[in-house]
């Protein structure tokens, strides 16, 4: 590097490997939250769903339903997609060797987008179609959580596919 040349670190890679972490952070939260659903006396997780009767909690498998399963195995599909990409990211980035696998990462995270929000728009779909509750009900945190782990999933997929190397203007 002689006197004249400028160095510009532009963080794009750095930001988006955050939004993964950020992602799967959220993600893993989404997963294990036991509250996707609540209600007076109701509450259901993807795992399962529990009511209270007489002073007490009954709670079942939620696992017998079709779209419940489905939804749950689109979700960790996305996640393991997800867990992939910032595996990938991050060694190309601690390697050196960046510009060979963003294209992989991004199309990694952008079929996690899909995965997610196939299931997170499927979820509320049948819960409505499929459940009578006879009294107010509001998807709760966890729900909220899977929705911010797809935007933090969309977010590092659009700054993986930016080429920064092909700008050489210091202002840029």
């Amino acid at each position: 590097m002689s006197v004249d040349e400028v160095f510009v670190f532009r963080p794009f890679k750095l930001i988006a490997l955050l939004c993964l972490f950020l992602a799967l952070c959220l993600d893993l939260v989404a997963l294990l939250s036991p509250a996707w659903v609540t209600a007076d006396h109701f509450s259901l997780s993807l795992w399962e769903s529990c009511s209270l009767s007489e002073d007490q909690w009954s709670c079942f498998s939620t696992l017998t339903s079709d779209w419940q399963i489905a939804t749950l195995v689109l979700l960790v599909t996305g996640a393991v997609a997800t867990l992939l990409a910032f595996l990938i990211a991050l060694i190309s980035l601690c390697r050196g060797t960046q510009r060979r696998h963003y294209r992989t990462v991004a199309v990694l995270l952008f079929t996690a987008v899909v995965l997610q929000a196939c299931a997170l728009v499927l979820y509320p779909i049948k819960f409505i179609d499929g459940t009578v509750l006879q009294t107010y009900h509001e998807f709760n945190w966890g729900y909220g959580l899977g929705w911010g782990a797809t935007i933090f999933m969309l977010g590092g997929g659009i700054l993986f596919c930016l080429r920064t190397d092909v700008y050489e203007d210091g202002l840029y």
